[in-house]
């Protein structure tokens, strides 16, 4: 490969010979990814990627970038259209592998700036110690599992762009931590971070809350208060609880995000606020748009990237070390029975791993609260944790605990690939009809079958 170029990987249909020109004459070297004679001549330093999603999705090809991205350094840019970019696989594509994305028709010109600033990232992440993923003391993310450093992964690719955000998970998964961790890993760090939990705050007030109002807009108003949007400026806005918008809101937000510029109740003046918007709630926003209770075209924009926080019956061994992490975070060193608590009994720990936790690690930090307070001993017990029951919830046969392990193992599998049956059985090493098979056996839906059910709406909503 020639030196004095910079190498661009290709992966799509048939290529845009305008647009190689333009590249080549930015000192780039278009190679076609998809030929695997082609890819292992290159060399291993870093490179940029091109992903042509403007077609749809196409299995092979992103078996060949998530191949190509465990061999190599590549920061894959996507290029998309209008139509394509509403489809949520798509943006799953993009949230999962991609620095960003290029919606097409646009220019050459915006297209090899984009690329540019890909490989600029990859290179300075090449030129960086990699993070300790299990440090708690580093973002505050505690865990290790296989679900956890999926998590972290896209934490670090949807904070290297400037997109909206959602970020979807059940109630108590820690969905504000990992809104203040992409925040910190961005370049808006060093700006405000400010977050709104929409559902705490009265429909008649929420309005005011975002945008503010000037002295004199309603009785009470006696001077002027500057809204929750306006205080984020140059920073990260955080609206928690998305769902629960009331829709005078949702129309306001959604005029703010295409305009960039709000105005204070009762006042005149439009008025410019660059943020970035990352959004969260633990609703079913399929469902509530179906149901006409969330603007479609409002949750399209905030929608760009997602992101999924793992519920804590599928981070394994994170439980422990989450649990030890509250026990030394909450012992009260001014308690001395307290201080001399130092771990937890065997039928804690098999009590901590046979519950479901429907609270997730909000449940987790205040059950293991409350045991400190209750202890009498040297360790926490299930007792402690009021979860006796859940003790001897052990297989009774090496078939069922078999059938306990595999369920465990595809629940994971399937969360990392968001769904995706293909991509969870190859990480799990078996065929993708095998997969189903077990699945059935298990009562565990398919991804067809749940978007079935929740996802009555279809792509022309979104116009």
């Amino acid at each position: 490969m020639d030196s004095a170029h910079r190498t661009l990987l290709y992966i799509g249909a048939k290529q845009n010979e305008s647009l190689l020109r333009r590249l080549s004459d930015g000192a780039w070297l278009v190679v076609p990814a998809m030929s695997h004679h082609t890819a292992a001549k290159l060399a291993r330093a870093p490179m940029a990627g091109l992903l042509d999603l403007t077609d749809g999705i196409h299995e092979d090809r992103i078996a060949r970038v998530e191949q190509l991205s465990r061999s190599m350094l590549v920061a894959w840019v996507a290029l998309v259209s209008q139509e394509t970019l509403k489809w949520t696989a798509v943006r799953d594509v993009i949230s999962t592998h991609c620095f960003g994305f290029v919606t097409l028709p646009t220019s050459h010109e915006r297209i090899v700036n984009v690329v540019g600033q890909a490989i600029g990232m990859e290179v300075l992440r090449s030129e960086m110690e990699p993070p300790e993923l299990n440090d708690a003391s580093s973002s505050g993310v505690i865990g290790s599992s296989g679900a956890m450093l999926e998590l972290h992964r896209t934490i670090r690719k949807v904070a290297a762009t400037d997109a909206a955000v959602f970020i979807s998970g059940e109630s108590g998964t820690g969905k504000e931590l990992t809104a203040q961790t992409i925040h910190a890993q961005s370049e808006r760090c060093n700006m405000p971070f400010v977050a709104v939990n929409c559902g705490a705050v009265a429909p008649d007030l929420l309005h005011s809350e975002l945008f503010g109002y000037e002295r004199g807009a309603f009785t009470g108003a006696t001077q002027r208060k500057i809204g929750r949007v306006e205080q984020a400026h140059g920073g990260t806005l955080f609206l928690d609880e998305i769902g629960d918008l009331p829709h005078e809101s949702q129309v306001a937000l959604l005029r703010f995000i295409q305009e960039r510029k709000i105005e204070r109740l009762g006042g005149f003046e439009s008025i410019d606020v660059n943020v970035r918007v990352i959004t969260a709630t633990h609703q079913d926003m399929q469902a509530a748009v179906a149901e006409g209770r969330f603007r479609p075209d409002l949750f399209f924009r905030l929608c760009v990237l997602e992101v999924r926080e793992p519920p804590l019956r599928v981070r394994g061994k994170d439980i422990t070390e989450l649990a030890m992490h509250a026990l030394e975070r909450f012992k009260d060193e001014r308690d001395e029975r307290a201080r001399k608590i130092h771990g937890f009994a065997p039928d804690a720990i098999a009590a901590l791993h046979n519950y479901g936790w429907p609270g997730n690690v909000r449940e987790l930090i205040n059950r293991v609260r409350r045991a400190i307070a209750l202890s009498k001993g040297k360790v926490i017990t299930a007792d402690d944790l009021e979860l006796a029951e859940h003790v001897s919830l052990a297989p009774n046969s090496l078939r069922e605990a078999r059938a306990s392990a595999d369920r465990r193992a595809i629940e994971v599998a399937l969360f990392v690939h968001k769904g995706r049956v293909i991509d969870a059985a190859r990480s799990l090493g078996i065929s993708r009809v095998h997969l189903h098979r077990l699945m059935q056996e298990q009562g565990i839906p398919t991804r067809a079958a749940i978007d079935e059910a929740h996802d009555s709406t279809d792509p022309s909503d979104y116009e």
